[in-house]
């Protein structure tokens, strides 16, 4: 194997290996250095136990820009699956694009309401997935070169596109953009489960409730590409599949130890096994304190040092994955709906109750979560009958009280199953197997700062032009030849690639250092 590349890619999450495919089809010689012995990130797939196959954390495609599949050649296939609000009582709500009904077929009483909602959100939410395929405009350079006259004329592309929104449109857009969730979805629906799984849409993953300011915006953020939900056929192996397709070197096993740095310019990297790659471009999908720290701080200036250091990224998710015997009894539910998006979070008021906790370092007795058997959908996951059951559980604190015991494991896992078995009676009986992933394992495993699932809050002031940190929103990072192109750059996280795309393509744009 060569030691030396036109561009070193740190990290095999989707975000590098798309960033890897975008730069391998263009010709250059790219490697990927992944510290663990498996490639995919939060999407990788992982054996769960006796030959169950599941998701080991990012469980469904909501976000998948197009660009990134133009750019990369990306093939999925994609299984759109219908929302499943769970309620109590069993009047369960099933939420398929624009339309609400109840699980059994009923009219909702909020679905007129829950449509024109939606289908505002959906068209509002257009306007920064737009934004999302292109690094955040900035003029400051000038005009006098060819990427600021792209932002130009993206920054006219965008003004026109809140033009055609009408005065009326543009208006509402301006009010609600930064306000709470939890107000809006009030403000048109009751507050029971189809409420309480927009609110817990709003909040997946952040430290903070539905009635937070901003949660609006991180709620148009998960509709950036019409907000549905789809499980992908085999799982998250396509991104690993085009960057080897396109040329691009996978080397598993062996992080990096640090980033050589000359003459204000990257050279390659040095691997924690001793061995030294070089490129003339690296690019990190790590966390952003973590690609400075690689690098040393010497390198930046005190200022872009504090703030990165500050950025805030607290995990509040953690994923309880099962193996079961047999598919859960979910009564009320058809055989489809019991293998879509299944949504605990019986009101909006249910999910910010919820949040109180974690911010005194406990874990909520009646947990907010979203659970899919994808087995159901995917039979290739398991044999002989058994599934498995992945499920992201909300409001989950990185450093409770006490810390992380075997007792506070156990607890969590408990108190997961348990809620789960108000709607599927009898599943406690059936599992065969778990395994248990707190932010703080999921930090150790990915590298994830704080195990955030974002890298970072996406909070107002964490995102757009201060994402990172301002004057490092535009993926160069700070040395010649060094680029961002993880979460924790614009746009921020979920599976969308588009932070990956991005940075590679502003490395082209600028020409690889000689």
């Amino acid at each position: 194997m060569s030691d030396s590349f036109d561009v070193i890619v740190i990290g095999a999450g989707h975000n590098g290996l798309t960033a890897a495919t975008v730069l391998a089809r263009k010709g250059k010689r790219v490697c990927v250095v992944e510290k663990t012995a498996q490639p995919g990130g939060m999407a990788r797939m992982v054996d769960y136990a006796q030959g169950a196959r599941g998701p080991e954390i990012a469980h469904l495609l909501y976000n998948l820009s197009p660009a990134v599949a133009k750019d990369t050649g990306l093939t999925v296939d994609a299984r759109r699956l219908p929302t499943i609000a769970l309620s109590p009582d069993g009047r369960h709500a099933e939420l398929r694009g624009d339309s609400l009904r109840h699980a059994d077929g009923e009219a909702h009483p909020d679905a007129a309401a829950y449509a024109e909602l939606r289908a505002r959100l959906v068209r509002f939410a257009g306007l920064l997935g737009q934004m999302s395929d292109a690094p955040p405009p900035s003029l400051a350079e000038g005009l006098a070169n060819l990427a600021s006259l792209r932002d130009l004329g993206g920054l006219a592309k965008l003004g026109l596109n809140l033009k055609r929104l009408g005065k009326e449109d543009m208006r509402e857009f301006l009010r609600i953009v930064l306000s709470n969730a939890y107000d809006l979805l009030l403000d048109d629906l009751s507050d029971g489960p189809v409420a309480g799984a927009l609110a817990a849409d709003a909040v997946r993953g952040a430290f903070s409730g539905p009635r937070a300011p901003g949660s609006v915006f991180t709620l148009m953020y998960r509709m950036g590409q019409g907000g549905e939900s789809a499980w992908p056929m085999g799982g998250f192996g396509a991104f690993e599949k085009a960057a080897a397709d396109a040329g691009a070197v996978l080397r598993c096993g062996t992080g990096v130890a640090s980033v050589s740095v000359e003459d204000d310019r990257v050279r390659g990297v040095t691997l924690e096994d001793g061995t030294e790659l070089r490129a003339r471009a690296v690019l990190s999908s790590l966390g952003a304190a973590t690609t400075m720290r690689l690098a040393g701080p010497a390198h930046f200036d005190i200022e872009a040092t504090r703030r990165l250091r500050k950025m805030r990224a607290k995990g509040t998710a953690a994923k309880l994955n099962l193996v079961l015997s047999e598919a859960p009894d979910m009564p009320g539910l058809s055989d489809a709906q019991k293998a879509g998006r299944l949504i605990v979070a019986p009101s909006a008021t249910y999910v910010e109750s919820a949040f109180n906790p974690v911010k005194y370092g406990r874990v909520s007795d009646a947990p907010v979560i979203e659970a899919v058997l994808p087995s159901l959908t995917d039979p290739s996951l398991c044999r002989d009958g058994r599934q498995v059951l992945s499920a992201i559980v909300s409001y989950v604190p990185f450093d409770p009280e006490g810390g992380w015991t075997e007792e506070a494991r156990a607890d969590l896992a408990r108190k997961v199953i348990g809620t789960l078995e108000t709607y599927m009676p009898g599943l406690s009986g059936r599992v065969t197997g778990q395994t248990l992933l707190t932010p703080d394992d999921i930090a150790a495993s990915t590298g994830a700062p704080g195990g955030h699932w974002h890298h970072g809050e996406l909070s107002i002031d964490q995102v757009l032009t201060v994402r990172p940190v301002n004057g490092m929103s535009r993926y160069a990072f700070g040395i010649g030849g060094y680029y961002l192109c993880g979460a924790s750059a614009h746009p921020g996280g979920d599976i969308t690639g588009s932070p990956g795309r991005n940075a590679a393509r502003r490395l082209l744009e600028e020409g690889i250092p000689s």
